[in-house]
């Protein structure tokens, strides 16, 4: 049986090298054992909740939102930052659902959790899946601001966001790993979906020291 785990090497120094409004790079010099001491940087990183949200006819809701560092309009799943310390997970992820896509779901399970680039650094994503959908009342609605400011929706297909995943027009990788994850807990009747409130002990709960 095949499974990550868990085993931090020691770290025999650290520096901040820059503090930024989300993420902070890291420098390390980490001891490797028989490979020896090797300096890393990083970036120190929250981790997010996204959410693949299935409503009654198997159609997935995506975003259009500008994504400044790629210069480009990804089509993504509703999905936000962990930066609110200690707040669960799902409750992050509800809220999230609520305020980028004006919906509530009565049904939440963990779809699949990964790391978006563990070479350079230590975000941790949880996908939840949303179902049993109703839309938030008007007078509830959050007031979106910055990228989120007329940001676009639509329902996909399931087996239509797949192909659009396998054939390269989605490149966010929620999007990716959530529509690809769904169809195969799909295909296996929902047999591998999590609780909601199954641990995840790759989420940061802190800023590493």
């Amino acid at each position: 049986m095949i499974a990550d785990s868990i085993d931090p090497r020691p770290v025999q120094r650290r520096e901040q090298l820059k503090k930024g409004k989300i993420f902070d790079l890291i420098r390390e010099d980490v001891d490797l054992g028989e490979a020896g001491v090797v300096t890393r940087d990083y970036i120190d990183h929250p981790g997010a909740v996204a959410i693949i949200a299935l409503n009654d006819a198997d159609e997935v809701l995506l975003l259009r939102q500008y994504r400044h560092p790629v210069r480009s309009f990804l089509w993504e799943p509703p999905a936000g930052l962990l930066d609110i310390a200690g707040e669960d997970a799902q409750v992050a992820a509800a809220r999230e659902l609520h305020e980028e896509a004006d919906l509530i779901a009565d049904h939440w399970s963990v779809l699949t959790d990964y790391y978006t680039t563990p070479g350079g650094n230590n975000e941790a994503i949880r996908v939840f899946l949303a179902r049993g959908l109703r839309d938030v009342p008007d007078d509830e609605r959050h007031a979106r601001v910055d990228e989120e400011v007329g940001m676009e929706n639509l329902w996909v297909p399931l087996d239509d966001a797949v192909n659009l995943a396998l054939t390269g027009k989605l490149h966010n990788p929620s999007a990716v790993v959530g529509i690809l994850a769904a169809h195969a807990a799909r295909s296996a009747q929902w047999s591998t979906l999590r609780p909601a409130t199954t641990p995840w002990p790759e989420r940061r709960s802190a800023p590493l020291t």
